[in-house]
């Protein structure tokens, strides 16, 4: 069974080593495995949320296509795109907005941050906030559903999303599905070891925080920069605690198990924290140093990038287009011409000879069931004391004349002298419950005089 494994990277800045061993990285693996059906793109649209630069976000765009590639994607393998090029994310994200519960995003985390930020500083609940960082959820379930990803890699203050993504596709599913699953249901997928990198300050490695490596730039640079991570007092010769040292969770992550194990025991007999500082910068210096190389050449070069990008938003929209077309057709939005066929169709299976089927229930009642020619049911009657009585309506019905069809919501009923004899099933929508009126009436239509 082939796995379809979705992730993206907001553009909001300059890769770091949080978004190489968390998202990064683990994707690229993942990808070269036989059967993954890898998505990954440039969550441009979730940028517009946080930034307001629009510099800003066309260098950072550039700089993480930039990346992805360097790291070793194969855009053969995979469907590499941009957000902003695939029409058919924003039109699911309002499809989704008009299902999606509004209590459901109320439970945001990044909502109820800002809410709870605005709380402590006495402003009103929803000073500054937007509606963008308000949907955020729903645009990235959109991001997942649209391409029914299966997995998605992310870090593990991203799994509410992923979880909500699940309930909008859920509800979406029971409310237009009529049976059908449209959207499957995605699984976060977590890398323990690294599913969230310390920064310089120990916090969790952020552009939010200014307390990130970045990714690709020089090696003097990056050497400045692992010279500023945080530790404690402890001098050279004392031990230290590799388990709560940001140091080691980053070497760590960089690490094979062998080289892991020997820099904790390092640590624990005493290894300087300037050593340590100088061990991790030669560990990520040797594996980093050839990317590092192919990410300037790529970024000199825009235009190549640009023609990456665009063939694989035109492989993304292959999977969009035509389901998003299926999603409209499911809530209502059809095109007409759709509609016509509809009835056309429904009118030439019951110009194909429709019949009566009479049945007693238990209760000792008498009914009947008009069915068209292929046995779908078109009316359910109501109960009659007697088969004679039930006789008489069907013959009625079967001499032809004016019918009395009442539509009821997604329903009809039939009348008879000012009396409901019988119903009809429930039908998906009004366009449905429509054009099985009209093939009610092509039905009970008299038969033309022969000459």
């Amino acid at each position: 069974m082939t796995t379809r494994i979705l992730t993206g990277i907001t553009t909001t800045g300059t890769p770091h080593l949080g978004n190489y061993a968390g998202a990064i990285r683990p994707a690229i693996v993942a990808s070269r495995q036989s059967d993954a059906d890898s998505f990954y793109f440039l969550a441009d649209y979730h940028a517009l949320i946080k930034c307001d630069d629009p510099l800003r976000i066309q260098r950072s765009r550039l700089e993480i296509a930039a990346t992805w590639l360097a790291a070793g994607l194969d855009v053969e393998r995979v469907t590499f795109y941009r957000q902003s090029d695939i029409p058919e994310i924003p039109e699911l994200t309002w499809l989704l907005t008009c299902v999606a519960g509004k209590g459901l995003l109320n439970r945001a985390h990044a909502y109820k941050a800002s809410v709870d930020k605005n709380v402590e500083a006495g402003e009103d609940p929803d000073a500054g906030i937007t509606m963008g960082l308000f949907s955020y959820p729903v645009l990235m379930a959109a991001d997942i559903l649209m391409f029914n990803a299966h997995q998605v890699p992310v870090g593990r203050d991203q799994i509410q999303h992923v979880e909500m993504a699940r309930d909008i596709g859920q509800r979406f599913n029971h409310l237009f599905g009529n049976g059908k699953e449209f959207f499957v249901m995605p699984e976060a997928l977590i890398e323990e070891s690294v599913a969230t990198l310390p920064g310089l300050d120990g916090r969790k490695m952020s552009k939010s925080y200014d307390n990130t490596v970045p990714l690709f730039t020089s090696a003097k640079d990056m050497k400045e920069a692992i010279s500023r991570i945080v530790t404690d007092s402890r001098l050279p010769g004392e031990a230290k605690d590799p388990d709560t040292s940001h140091l080691f969770t980053l070497y760590q992550a960089f690490a094979s198990k062998e080289q892991g194990d020997e820099f904790r025991a390092d640590l624990l007999q005493g290894l300087g924290w300037g050593d340590a500082k100088q061990r991790l910068f030669q560990l990520l210096d040797a594996e980093l140093g050839e990317a590092r190389e192919n990410y300037h050449r790529l970024i000199e070069r825009p235009t190549d990038l640009e023609d990456i990008l665009q063939a694989g938003a035109e492989k993304a929209r292959r999977v969009a287009t035509p389901f998003l077309g299926e999603l409209r057709e499911a809530v209502g939005l059809r095109s007409f011409r759709t509609a016509a066929q509809t009835v056309t169709t429904a009118k030439k299976k019951a110009s194909k000879g429709a019949r009566f089927v009479s049945f007693r229930e238990d209760d000792g009642s008498f009914r009947f069931r008009l069915l068209a020619a292929d046995g779908e049911q078109l009316l359910l009657s109501r109960h009659f004391a007697d088969g004679k009585a039930a006789g008489a309506v069907t013959k009625a019905l079967q001499q032809g004349g004016e019918l009395d069809i009442r539509p009821e919501g997604d329903a009809f009923t039939l009348w008879l002298n000012d009396a409901c004899v019988a119903d009809s099933p429930a039908f998906a929508d009004a366009t449905a419950r429509d054009a099985a009126i009209e093939s009610l009436k092509l039905a009970l239509a008299p038969a033309p005089q022969q000459d």
